[in-house]
């Protein structure tokens, strides 16, 4: 069993072959135990109904038997979990961001990146966070799967063995787009990995008018809740949005407003204020101090490049 190095699938499958074995031959001898005892006391062989006196030896057999099974479930279940709580101290710490409808995945030395990038052969320690909702980091490949609970500290860790992509995906429902929360795992040769990790993220960004502002709004979540094509989401579409008027509910009153900086401002930070007509409140949570006003003028820049014309 090779849970000790992080790679959990041997300790995972075996738990799961050694619980469906019991529940298979438990179906079949009680399945077959019925059929006996139908045709071994149906009405017609026993036209008179009699009490069967009790019997000490089978009380003793039916409590011993399910309690070793369930003792056998129980240590080889333990066996395959406690190793994903010992984490390593040399791990590469990353924290791991489950936002509705996207992850994020950040980096000691401030990387953000949308897909959880790791080297081969090397353990992994993953911080996991989550601003608004409960959501679950599901790798079904490294049979890892692991909580990321609001206000609760919690990680879990893992090790790949073999280069190449792994699905990640949300495996507890968290609202409308659940089923949209994927994305993958990039695992790389140690060569690789240190050339991504160290390389200038979007070194050709200042050539595409309002990628970085992309970049923002994906990293943060932003597009799972606002589509960028005209689709209606959990909030209003960022196409043509910009310099348009928009009647909101402010403290209860309707007003308009024109969406211009001031107004994209107090919806990154008190995204509760003004709520613009036919959609929920208190569904977005503030970006105060994740969100720069640097980073709102690219975002800006952004919007202006999708204005619908």
């Amino acid at each position: 069993m090779k849970t000790e190095t992080g790679n959990f699938i041997q300790g995972v499958d075996l738990a799961f072959y050694i619980i469906i074995g019991i529940s298979v031959i438990l179906l079949l001898g009680l399945t077959g135990a019925m059929i006996y005892f139908v045709y071994r006391f149906n009405k017609k062989r026993h036209p008179k109904a009699r009490d069967i006196k009790e019997s000490k030896k089978l009380e003793i057999l039916w409590i011993t038997i399910p309690t070793v099974l369930v003792l056998v479930m129980f240590y080889f279940g333990w066996a395959g979990y406690a190793p994903m709580r010992d984490f390593p101290d040399e791990a590469i710490p990353i924290q791991a961001t489950g936002r509705m409808w996207s992850w994020n995945f950040e980096y000691e030395n401030g990387k953000n990146s949308s897909e959880l990038v790791v080297p081969v052969n090397y353990p992994v320690k993953l911080d996991l966070y989550s601003p608004d909702v409960l959501h679950s980091l599901y790798i079904p490949a490294f049979r890892i799967k692991e909580d990321v609970v609001p206000g609760v500290n919690n990680a879990m860790w893992f090790q790949a063995d073999a280069i190449g992509d792994f699905d990640i995906l949300c495996a507890e429902y968290c609202g409308l787009q659940h089923s949209n929360m994927l994305t993958k795992v990039r695992v790389l040769s140690s060569e690789d990995y240190d050339k991504w990790y160290n390389s200038k993220e979007d070194e050709d960004i200042s050539a595409r008018p309002g990628a970085a502002g992309l970049k923002l709004l994906q990293v943060n979540g932003c597009i799972g809740c606002h589509s960028t094509d005209g689709t209606k989401l959990v909030g209003p579409s960022f196409k043509a949005l910009w310099g348009t008027k928009q009647m909101v509910t402010s403290k209860g009153m309707k007003r308009e407003v024109i969406v211009d900086k001031q107004y994209i401002i107090t919806s990154i930070y008190e995204p509760n204020n003004d709520i613009p007509e036919g959609y929920n409140p208190n569904i977005m949570v503030s970006y105060k101090g994740k969100i720069t006003e640097k980073d709102i003028d690219e975002i800006i820049t952004y919007l202006k490049t999708i204005d619908g014309k």
